[in-house]
């Protein structure tokens, strides 16, 4: 049996590990503002197409910020966060899905009021 030499050994573990590092750091996919608008044709029942729900047990997601929208979807897709509907919804969601509605929704402008 052949040794590998320690310089050689580190080396690769250093290269293994640069390799993991990149791949954990790598950033979210980009969403398609412009797909996901098309892919929330579905959502519009109990979300509104404008991401303005008219349904109390419903949240708004016009306005909100693209990460968390992408976490919500995820976490519901793998039940982490439970809803009834989402939960028949959500497993159906590829990655490109939520990153597409996450992006659509985060790009719609709302208008914030305080109180007079």
């Amino acid at each position: 049996m052949r040794r590998i030499p320690h310089a050689a050994r580190k080396a690769a573990t250093l290269a293994a590990f640069a390799v993991v590092s990149a791949v954990a750091s790598a950033p979210a996919q980009a969403g398609d503002v412009k797909a996901g608008r098309q892919k929330a044709l579905q959502c519009q029942t109990c979300h509104g197409l404008d991401g303005r729900s008219k349904l109390p047990e419903a949240p708004n997601l016009s306005g909100q910020v693209e990460p968390y929208l992408v976490k919500a979807l995820q976490e519901y897709k793998t039940g982490a966060r439970k809803n009834e509907m989402m939960s028949v919804v959500a497993p159906n969601l590829s990655d490109a899905d939520i990153a597409d509605l996450a992006a659509y929704y985060a790009a719609i402008e709302i208008e914030v009021v305080g109180k007079p």
